[in-house]
């Protein structure tokens, strides 16, 4: 029998709109599984292919009260989330999250968790850097919580979409000669997204009571700078010059990797430390288990080729920036009546255009990424780089897909918060702000079988700061909002 495919379980997966949640999902269903997602907000799950066929539970895993409704009935539970990025308190949320997921799932008698961790470098337990740290001590609570856990632990994850390949891949690209910190001469075990979903699927099925850690790669061991010499050639790029040198530490790096990639410096900085340590694995006995492939694993080579093909295609499923946490459910949206009370500042933009509503809707599903913001790009484009300065995601993160959006995707420095297809786009800003804003743009028909396009920027300020930053751009919104209402009309007018 199939390792794969010993029966129908009920699994419940958090992460789900994460980059691997949101591709275990689909894999589960399709070897027969239930599933469950637990997610904060189950609008964000609105847009998948896959959304009709699983349950939705609402809540949080670092809210204990919103758990036990979660694990009703299940059998296996995937723990897919952690803090990366959301600021100096991490570990301890961390903790407290592993804490409370473990407690719900030995609560309802669920038989197995299935943790995706980091490898971690048994050596340099004392010396870790804290997002491996905080890795490794989530998978220690989650196996000491009373139900067994298969902690799988993995270095770089090499598919499209990932924010070690979307490092790696714009790094080789931009840079054809690069002055490096040491860490490019570390040995790494990547394994390809399509090899970890095997053993996370395959774990569901392991024997009753196991409770351990299983280091998990692909059959290469390369170091940094062996990688981004393999992806210029794959990518059919010239020779990259790389110098070592000993003085850019991992806070001076992650800087740089922030400014020449789209992953922000707050994602990049954990991702660095964690390239101190050498990161190769110590066993291989999962395979005794979840067996490897007929071919085998896939190479380095191979998982570059895929993903690069994936991404020419137009076909991620999902993408690091997937996982980025929106403002808090408390915070107020452009539909709330009045506001709660609070200030709104608003910039609107109303044109008559002669063009279908279908037309100017192609449009504006396109925005963003490659096809710009249609006006003024150098005021985008600094916009993006002091973002970029301040710590923030700036413009580089682009889109999942060049024509279509669906809720939840990342958009450069906007997450799609709402989608009325063929009539409304909702974005709201994830750029570092003294307040909350949104940028609205929608299209009606009108009564000469044209369409109506209408474009609201809405500013909700927080504190003296956020009125002084509104009135301070003000003056620009003519030329900026201005402009990208008449490009818009002016290009589904000129190609309908």
């Amino acid at each position: 029998m199939d390792p794969l495919q010993p029966g129908p379980l009920r699994c419940l997966v958090t992460g789900a709109t994460g980059y691997i949640g949101g591709r275990l999902v689909p894999e589960l269903l399709a070897r027969g599984h239930t599933v469950r997602c637990l997610v904060r907000d189950p609008g964000r799950l609105r847009d998948h292919p896959w959304r009709a066929r699983v349950e939705t539970a609402t809540g949080d895993v670092t809210r204990p009260a919103t758990l036990a409704r979660a694990f009703d009935d299940i059998d296996v539970a995937y723990y897919l989330v952690h803090s990366l990025g959301t600021g100096p308190s991490f570990e301890a949320t961390d903790r407290e999250a592993a804490r409370a997921f473990a407690a719900a799932a030995a609560a309802a008698g669920v038989t197995r968790i299935v943790y995706l961790g980091g490898l971690v470098p048994d050596h340099a337990a004392a010396d870790l850097s804290p997002h491996l740290r905080s890795r490794a001590e989530v998978g220690r609570m989650l196996r000491a919580g009373g139900v067994p856990t298969a902690e799988l632990r993995a270095a770089v994850i090499i598919g499209s979409g990932s924010a070690s390949f979307e490092m790696l891949r714009h790094l080789t690209e931009r840079l054809p000669v690069m002055v490096t910190p040491r860490w490019v001469s570390t040995r790494i075990q990547p394994i390809a997204v399509r090899d970890a979903l095997r053993y996370l699927v395959g774990a569901a099925h392991l024997p009753p009571g196991l409770n351990r850690t299983f280091d998990i790669g692909g059959p290469d061991v390369l170091t940094y700078e062996q990688m981004m010499q393999r992806y210029a050639r794959i990518a059919g790029l010239r020779r990259r010059l790389i110098v070592p040198v000993p003085v850019l530490t991992p806070r001076l790096s992650s800087l740089w990797v922030g400014l020449v990639t789209p992953v922000p410096g707050s994602i990049a900085r954990p991702l660095v430390e964690s390239l101190r340590h050498e990161v190769v694995c110590g066993e291989h006995d999962i395979a005794r288990w979840v067996p490897d492939p007929p071919t085998g694993l896939t190479s380095f080579d191979q998982a570059v080729t895929l993903a690069l093909r994936r991404i020419k295609d137009a076909d991620v499923a999902t993408r690091w920036s997937s996982a980025s946490l929106p403002g808090a459910p408390s915070d107020p949206l452009p539909t709330d009546p009045d506001w709660a009370g609070g200030s709104l500042y608003q910039d609107v933009q109303e044109r008559t255009v002669t063009a279908s509503p279908a037309a100017v809707w192609r449009v504006i599903e396109s925005i963003g990424g490659d096809n710009g913001w249609y006006s003024f790009p150098l005021a985008w484009a600094l916009r993006g780089w002091l973002d970029r300065m301040v710590g923030g995601v700036g413009l580089r993160r682009g889109r999942r897909d060049p024509a279509r959006l669906r809720v939840g995707d990342s958009l450069d420095f906007w997450r799609v918060e709402e989608i009325e297809p063929g009539r409304l786009l909702r974005l709201r800003a994830e750029m570092r702000l003294p307040g909350l804003a949104w940028l609205e743009l929608s299209v009606t028909p009108d009564d000469n079988q044209g369409a109506q396009y209408r474009q609201r920027a809405l500013f909700h300020p927080h504190g003296l700061a956020g009125h002084a930053y509104w009135w301070a751009v003000a003056p620009f919104h003519t030329m900026v909002f201005g402009g990208m209402a008449r490009n818009i009309t002016e290009r589904a007018r000129r190609h309908p």
